[in-house]
């Protein structure tokens, strides 16, 4: 294998899992150690430069970093990160004296956002400080777009969401509230310099079988009736209530039923409880909520008696699958099942809708009605207008439109200034060595052995009383430093110097893990099985060292390091040490400010 490139920012920042899986690329661990320092106004800020929302992700986010940490390899848990987040925000002082301020002079153009979701918030916010004139357009009365009327009060209180959307208002951002675009031809006949579009995926999807029509008054579609709930104008549901779905917004809809007084709630699922949507955490609250999840079930019919609803009648299915792994659902020929209940709520899925984006303006929309766009850039084939969050590429989670933003923002400005989208700023990157003495180091690198806390929450004889009522109560700072120092500070890398290495083997013979091997190169599938402990994970590189003076290389395994550091505090010539590699994705104007 050919001598590993440290220097490609890529190497380092696959290295740190959690921040290579999330989607807007936050530091991690730099936040978390901050918090661990009781410096919450600094994580604060770490989080709000790169995913915007931070008090909001701090409580909703879909969490796509924490499978991916480390911490989850040498035990069950992985680090609450998402909640450490949350710590940051309710335990920050007030930072606005640190937010970045708009230039009194703009640069004149005008960028319009239909939509006020975190992805139209996040592009007027970083093109706002830049000098662009951002104008946002949006048909409900406040920013926040689905993130306000789609998640529930008891999980994410308003006065949250206004704190956050209120900081990139206050740059400046022209807003528009009740205000409802019915024409995209309109809308460019304005003269905006570029558009962008994040209204969401606000269609919730159908359950097209017998009996729908007639017993419509009882059967709700589950994003429109959490909306409903969201703004007041739904305040009570019957007793007896059915959940289509398996997703979160199923979770929400069931959640939010038996606070408005539903007694016998049911979740009913298509596919096998380990296969839905719904992330792990959610479904764990429903159940603890007394709320069944029926798997394996397929609605067949909606039973009435004269439009008044009886029941759904579900078919019994199980799973089998090809050679490809695609899953076919199979009657099981057991006898079906009639569930009674007053009222459904279907939460099977979002689709977008753009009635009011005409056909003949040429914007290209694919067979599914989604627009065509560069996946590099989000530009669609109309070159001024730019899409991003679930209208981009379908519904995902909030982490994912903000990133999407991000990168929106970034070929909007390149656009308006004539350069080429795809030749994109690169990161900003730090390697930094942490020495402060022979076996010092400006980080803690003792690996902690405290289990992961849990957030602790309101009583559920209170919070189902009140459907307003926050139920999580959130980390104390000192449940917070705890779970902190569980965090094994991945981004503080294991540097090799070839020319000081005496090939003593000090270093391996105390490595906890053993990913450190001394050995003759080869190709990455022998070199892998040669290994001291064999690495399995090709998702995870080999760090490859040039030709030792004995014509062996070091090869160590990312896959297993814990990062705690031994191997530098035990080598004799210091040809090991900790650097910490710190990583911030690139903004608009970035290579303009540089210069």
């Amino acid at each position: 294998m050919k001598p590993t490139n440290i220097g490609s920012h890529d190497y380092f920042h696959k290295v740190v899992d959690c921040q290579w899986a999330c989607p807007a690329h936050t530091p991690v661990p730099e936040y978390i150690r901050l918090i661990a320092a009781g410096r919450y106004s600094d994580a604060y800020m770490i989080n709000w430069r790169s995913n915007v929302f931070p008090g909001i992700l701090g409580r909703v986010c879909d969490r796509p970093c924490e499978p991916a940490c480390r911490r989850g390899r040498v035990e069950k848990e992985p680090v609450a990160i998402c909640r450490l987040k949350r710590v940051a925000a309710d335990l920050k002082d007030d930072i606005h004296g640190r937010l970045p301020q708009a230039p009194a002079t703009k640069n004149g153009k005008r960028i319009a956002c239909i939509g006020a979701g975190p992805a139209s918030l996040t592009v007027a916010r970083d093109l706002a400080v830049i000098g662009y004139q951002v104008t946002v357009f949006d048909s409900g009365a406040t920013p926040g777009g689905m993130v306000r009327s789609q998640i529930p009060k008891f999980r994410l209180p308003d006065s949250v969401i206004d704190e956050e959307c209120g900081y990139i208002l206050d740059l400046g951002v022209e807003a528009h509230f009740n205000h409802w675009v019915k024409s995209l031809r309109e809308v460019l006949d304005d003269g905006w310099d570029a558009v962008f579009v994040g209204t969401g995926a606000p269609r919730g999807r159908d359950a097209d079988i017998p009996g729908r029509k007639e017993a419509a008054a009882h059967i709700q579609i589950g994003i429109d009736w959490l909306a409903n709930v969201a703004f007041g104008h739904t305040t009570k549901i019957s007793k007896r209530v059915i959940v289509l779905g398996g997703g979160n917004t199923a979770m929400d809809c069931c959640r939010s039923a038996r606070r408005l007084g539903g007694e016998d709630v049911k979740v009913v699922v298509r596919s096998g409880f380990e296969e839905m949507k719904a992330s792990p955490w959610e479904k764990e609250e429903a159940i603890h909520e007394g709320i069944p999840i029926l798997n394996m079930l397929v609605p067949k019919e909606f039973v009435h008696d004269n439009g008044k609803l009886r029941g759904v009648l579900f078919e019994k299915v199980r799973a089998e699958y090809d050679a490809k792994g695609r899953r076919s659902l199979i009657p099981t020929g057991e006898p079906d099942v009639l569930m009674e209940c007053d009222e459904v709520l279907v939460a099977i899925g979002q689709e977008n809708a753009f009635p009011w984006i005409e056909k003949d303006i040429g914007l290209e929309f694919d067979k599914w009605d989604m627009p065509v766009l560069n996946q590099a850039t989000l530009q669609s084939t109309l070159p001024k207008v730019f899409f991003g969050g679930d209208a981009a590429l379908g519904p995902k989670n909030i982490i994912t439109a903000a990133a999407q933003g991000h990168e929106a923002a970034i070929s909007i400005d390149l656009f308006c200034r004539g350069k080429n989208l795809l030749e994109r700023p690169p990161p900003m990157v730090n390697l930094v060595s942490q020495k402060m003495g022979i076996h010092e180091w400006s980080y803690d690198n003792q690996v902690s052995e405290e289990e992961r806390k849990k957030v602790p929450v309101k009583a559920l004889e209170k919070t189902l009383k009140d459907i307003k009522l926050e139920l999580e109560l959130g980390f104390d700072p000192f449940m917070a430093c705890a779970e902190a120092e569980r965090c094994l500070n991945c981004d503080i890398e294991t540097v090799f110097t070839v020319k000081t290495c005496i090939e003593c083997d000090a270093c391996v013979d105390i490595c906890p893990t053993e990913c450190i091997t001394f050995t003759g190169n080869g190709e990455e599938d022998d070199l892998r099985g040669r290994l001291k402990a064999p690495a399995k994970n090709r998702d995870q590189a080999l760090y490859v060292s040039d030709v030792l003076k004995t014509g062996r290389v070091m090869v160590k395994d990312e896959n297993i390091c814990l990062h705690c550091g031994m191997c530098a505090e035990r080598c004799p010539t210091g040809a090991w040490d900790m650097q910490k590699f710190f990583l911030q994705c690139a903004e608009a104007g970035t290579e303009v400010r540089k210069t």
